[in-house]
C-alpha cells in the first residue's frame, strides 16, 4: 500500500512536532541567554530597564519552555519531569513580579509575593530529585546509602557556618515575618547543597552529563543564594549576580530536557567501588570534625554545630560491630540483597548434610534475552529489573527456601525435602511471577525465564555436580522453549554441542556463513512479483545448510541477535542495490525480533545504512511480531512512527496468533498484516478455518492495510485466497525461499511463462 498523506493525530505528526517544538525551545533560550549575558557586559553600572528588565524576564521564562516542551514529552510516564518545569515556572513568576516592582534604584520590596514563588521553586525542584533519587537509589547498597547522608550532612554543616550571621538573625527574631522568610531561604540551600552531595556520592564518575548539568546548576544556584543572604539589604537588581540564577536555570533546564530523552546506553558500575564517590563521605567527614574544631574556638550557629554533630555519628556506624557488617556485606549481593555466589556455596552444603540424604532439588533460573535488556534500555534500567526480578522470586517461595543471585541474570534455588514433583510445581510458579510485566521508569517490560533442576541425591551429592546438571537442564529448557527441564543423562552430550555450536556462530557471524534467501510475495491480483522476504541460512562448513530454527534460539540466548540482524540487513540492502540497478526494485522484508525493537537506536542505524547505499526507503519493509507491539504500546509507537518516517514499510508477521486486543491496528503506524500459516493450511477443510481468514482480509481491508497470506502450498488455497480479495500470497506452492540468483532465474521463467500465456490468448479465434 502507498504511503498515505500525514493526517492530524498522525503519531508520525505529533512526534515531529514535539521535537520542532523541542529544537525550537532550546534554541530560542540560549539566543536569550546569549542576548542577555552581553546585554549585562555593555551596559555599565546601574538599572537597565532593557537589559535587566526585559532581556532577563525573557531569559529567564526560556528555560520555562524548555521545561513544558519536556513535560509534554513525557506526559505522565515521568512525574519529576513535571515537577522540575513546574519549578521553573514558579521561578519565572517570582522574578517577573520583582522585576515588575523594581524601583529606580533597582530595589525590590522584601518580603513580597515574589517569594512564595521563589521558595516553591526549591520545594518543587527538591520534590522531582527525591522522586527521580529515590528511584535510582531503590535497592542500593546500605554502604551507599549511609555514604549519601554522610555527605549530604557534611556538606549541608559547611554551608550552615558560612551562613551562621542570618540563621542568628533570625534565631534573634523569631516571630518577625521577615527574618523567617530570610532564613527559608538559606535552610532550602542546605537542602540543595546536601542533593548535590548525594547525587554525587551515589553516582560518582558515572553520573553522566544530564546529572553534572544538575549538579552545576544547583551549585551556581547556591552559590548566588548564599551571596545575596550575605549581602542583606545592600543587594539592588542589575549586577553580574543576576546572571549567576539565570545560568544555573538554564543549566537546570538542559537536566529536564536531558531526562526526558531515552536514555543512552552505557556502562553502570556501582558508585560505592569508585574513588570520588568514597572521597564525597570522607571529605564530608572532616568537614563536619572541622565545623566541631571551629565552634569550639569562634561562634558558630547551633544549627550548624547540629549539622556536624550528625555527620560524625552517621561516619562512625560502620565502624560498631565491623567484623559483623563485613561478613554480612561479604554474603550478600550488592544489587539484589539476596545471597550472593559465596553466601549459596558455603550454605548447600550444610543444608544437604542436614536433610541426611533425603531427596532435595536444586534450581537454576536464567532470564531469557537478559543482555537485549541492558544492551538496548541500559545497565541501570538491567538492574533495576534484577532487583524487582528478586523480589517477585522472594515472595514465591517459602521461608526455609534457599535463593541467592549468583551473577548477571542467573538465580539458584535450594528447595531441601523436594522431590521431582514439587520442584516443577515450583519451577511453573516462578516462570507464572516472572511473566507478568515489569513498569520501568515508564517502560512496560515483559521477560520470560527458563529454569533447570537437578536433583539430590539421584544426580549429585555435591554442589558442583548439582550446579552442572542444572546448568545443562536449563539450556534444554531454553532451546526447546519448554520454560523448565529436569535434568536427564543425554543432556551431557546436549551441553557440549551447545558451547561448540556457539563459538562456531561467532565466527560464522564474522565469517560470512550467514547467508539470505528470498521468497517471493505473489500479487494475487496482477501476478505480479514486487516484493521477497528475507530469510537467513547458516551455510555450516560441515553440517550444510542450516533452517534458523537450529541456531537462532542460540543467537538469542547469547544475546547476538543485533549481531545477527545488522548481517541480515547489510546482506538484503547490499542484493536490493542490484535489484534497483538492473531496473528491477524489489521491497525486501526483514524480520525483526521483538529483543531487537527495544533498542531506541535502530530506526537510525538502519536509517544510515539505507542512505549509504543510496536506495529509496521504501525499498525496505521491517517484519515484526504481535508480541512486541502488545508488550509495550508506547515504546512500538515510538519506534516504529521514527521508521515509518523515513519510509521504510511496516508489517505484523505471524498475525491472529498474539493473545491481546487488536486495538494497535488503530493505534500504530502499520501498512501490511501478514496472515499466519496456522489460519492458511487447514482453510480447505475448515469452513471456520476459512471463515477466519475471510474475515481477517476483510479487517485489514476496512484500515486501509495489505494482507499477505503466508503457508500458500496448494493451488487450492491459492484460488480460495484470490476469491476472498487476499492481495499478496507467499508458501512453497509458488517458491520455497531460494538464493537471489536463483530467484532471479524464477522471475525470468515466470516471465516468459506469463508472455507464453498472453501470445496464446491472443491466437485463439474469437468466439462468434
Amino acid at each position: 500500500m502507498a504511503d498515505r498523506p500525514a493526517e492530524r493525530g498522525d503519531p508520525a505528526v505529533t512526534g515531529d512536532i514535539r521535537g520542532r517544538f523541542r529544537i525550537g525551545a532550546l534554541t530560542l533560550m540560549l539566543l536569550l541567554v546569549v542576548a542577555y549575558a552581553v546585554g549585562l557586559t555593555l551596559k555599565g553600572d546601574g538599572f537597565s530597564p532593557l537589559v535587566d528588565g526585559w532581556l532577563a524576564m525573557l531569559a529567564l521564562w526560556a528555560p520555562v519552555l524548555v521545561g513544558c516542551a519536556a513535560a509534554y514529552r513525557v506526559g505522565r510516564t515521568q512525574i519529576e519531569v513535571g515537577l522540575a518545569a513546574a519549578a521553573l515556572t514558579a521561578n519565572a513568576l517570582a522574578d517577573t513580579y520583582s522585576l515588575v516592582t523594581v524601583d529606580a534604584d533597582g530595589r525590590t520590596p522584601f518580603p513580597s509575593p515574589a517569594d512564595i514563588g521563589y521558595l516553591l521553586f526549591y520545594l518543587l525542584l527538591l520534590c522531582a530529585l527525591a522522586v527521580l533519587v529515590n528511584r535510582q537509589l531503590r535497592g542500593t547498597a546500605r554502604s551507599v546509602l549511609l555514604d549519601t547522608a554522610v555527605g549530604s550532612l557534611g556538606a549541608a554543616a559547611v554551608l550552615a557556618v558560612i551562613l551562621s550571621p542570618v540563621f542568628d538573625t533570625a534565631a534573634a527574631n523569631p516571630l518577625s515575618i521577615v527574618a523567617v522568610i530570610a532564613a527559608a531561604y538559606p535552610v532550602l540551600d542546605l537542602l540543595v547543597v546536601a542533593a548535590i552531595a548525594g547525587i554525587v556520592a551515589s553516582h560518582g564518575p558515572d553520573a553522566g552529563k544530564r546529572w553534572m548539568l544538575l549538579v552545576a546548576g544547583l551549585l551556581i544556584f547556591a552559590a548566588a543564594d548564599t551571596v545575596f543572604a550575605l549581602q542583606g539589604d545592600t543587594y539592588i537588581v542589575g549586577t553580574p549576580l543576576d546572571a549567576s540564577w539565570t545560568i544555573g536555570v538554564v543549566l537546570i533546564a538542559l537536566w529536564v530536557d536531558g531526562t526526558a530523552l531515552p536514555r543512552p546506553v552505557r556502562d553502570h558500575r556501582s558508585a560505592a567501588t569508585t574513588m570520588s564517590a568514597l572521597a564525597v563521605p570522607m571529605v564530608s567527614t572532616i568537614a563536619g570534625l572541622g565545623v566541631l574544631i571551629l565552634a569550639s574556638q569562634v561562634t558558630v550557629s547551633a544549627f550548624a554545630v547540629a549539622l556536624a554533630g550528625a555527620t560524625m555519628a552517621l561516619a562512625v556506624v560502620p565502624l560498631v560491630g565491623r567484623q559483623r557488617v563485613l561478613n554480612l556485606l561479604a554474603r550478600t549481593d550488592d544489587l539484589t540483597g539476596l545471597r550472593n555466589r559465596r553466601a549459596f556455596n558455603a550454605d548447600v552444603p550444610t543444608r544437604l548434610a542436614a536433610v541426611e540424604g533425603r531427596e532435595s532439588a536444586l534450581l537454576l533460573l536464567d532470564l531469557d534475552r537478559f543482555k537485549e535488556v541492558n544492551d538496548s534500555l541500559g545497565h541501570d534500567v538491567g538492574d533495576r529489573l534484577l532487583i524487582q526480578v528478586g523480589i517477585r522470586l522472594t515472595r514465591q517461595l517459602r521461608a526455609g527456601d534457599l535463593l541467592a543471585r549468583l551473577g548477571g541474570d542467573e538465580f539458584a534455588i535450594l528447595l531441601t525435602g523436594s522431590g521431582r514433583e514439587d520442584a516443577l510445581t515450583v519451577a511453573v510458579k516462578l516462570r507464572a511471577a516472572l511473566a507478568e510485566p515489569f513498569q520501568l521508569e515508564g517502560i512496560t517490560l515483559q521477560t520470560s525465564a527458563s529454569v533447570g533442576i537437578s536433583l539430590y541425591p539421584d544426580q549429585g551429592s555435591d554442589l558442583t555436580a548439582l550446579l552442572r546438571k542444572a546448568d545443562m537442564a536449563m539450556y534444554k529448557a531454553k532451546t526447546g522453549r519448554s520454560g523448565h527441564h529436569v535434568y536427564d543423562s543425554v543432556d551431557d552430550s546436549h551441553g557440549e554441542i551447545r558451547l561448540r555450536t556457539l563459538a562456531e556462530l561467532r565466527l560464522a557471524l564474522t565469517d560470512e556463513q550467514l547467508v539470505v534467501h528470498y521468497q517471493p510475495k505473489v500479487d494475487l491480483a496482477t501476478g505480479a512479483v514486487q516484493d521477497v522476504e528475507a530469510l537467513v541460512r547458516w551455510n555450516h562448513p560441515e553440517r550444510g545448510l542450516l533452517l534458523p530454527d537450529q541456531f537462532v534460539p542460540i543467537i538469542e540466548e547469547a544475546g547476538l541477535m543485533h549481531a545477527l540482524t545488522q548481517v541480515v540487513l547489510r546482506q538484503a540492502l547490499d542484493q536490493a542495490v542490484l535489484w534497483h540497478a538492473q531496473g528491477r526494485p524489489l521491497t525486501i522484508a526483514v524480520n525483526l525480533s521483538a529483543s531487537s525493537l527495544v533498542d531506541t537506536e535502530l530506526p537510525d542505524r538502519i536509517g544510515a545504512m539505507i542512505s549509504a547505499r543510496g536506495l529509496p526507503a521504501s525499498l525496505l519493509a521491517l517484519e515484526i511480531t504481535e508480541e512486541f507491539l502488545l508488550n509495550d504500546r508506547d515504546r512500538a509507537r515510538g519506534i516504529l512512527t521514527r521508521l515509518r518516517e523515513q519510509g521504510i514499510r511496516i508489517s505484523v508477521d505471524d498475525f491472529g496468533t498474539g493473545y491481546s486486543s487488536l486495538s494497535y491496528l488503530r493505534d500504530l503506524p502499520i501498512d501490511e498484516l501478514k496472515l499466519d500459516q496456522s489460519f492458511v493450511f487447514p482453510m480447505a477443510g475448515d469452513e471456520r478455518a476459512a471463515t477466519l481468514v475471510s474475515s481477517a482480509i476483510a479487517l485489514a481491508h476496512s484500515l486501509g492495510l495489505r494482507m499477505v497470506a503466508e503457508g500458500v502450498d496448494s493451488g487450492a488455497a491459492y484460488d480460495q485466497l484470490l476469491g476472498y480479495g487476499c492481495d499478496f500470497a507467499q508458501g512453497f506452492h509458488l517458491s520455497r525461499p531460494v538464493p537471489a540468483a536463483e530467484l532471479d532465474a524464477w522471475l525470468a521463467d515466470r516471465r516468459v511463462a506469463d508472455a507464453e500465456s498472453t501470445l496464446l490468448l491472443a491466437a485463439e479465434p474469437a468466439e462468434v
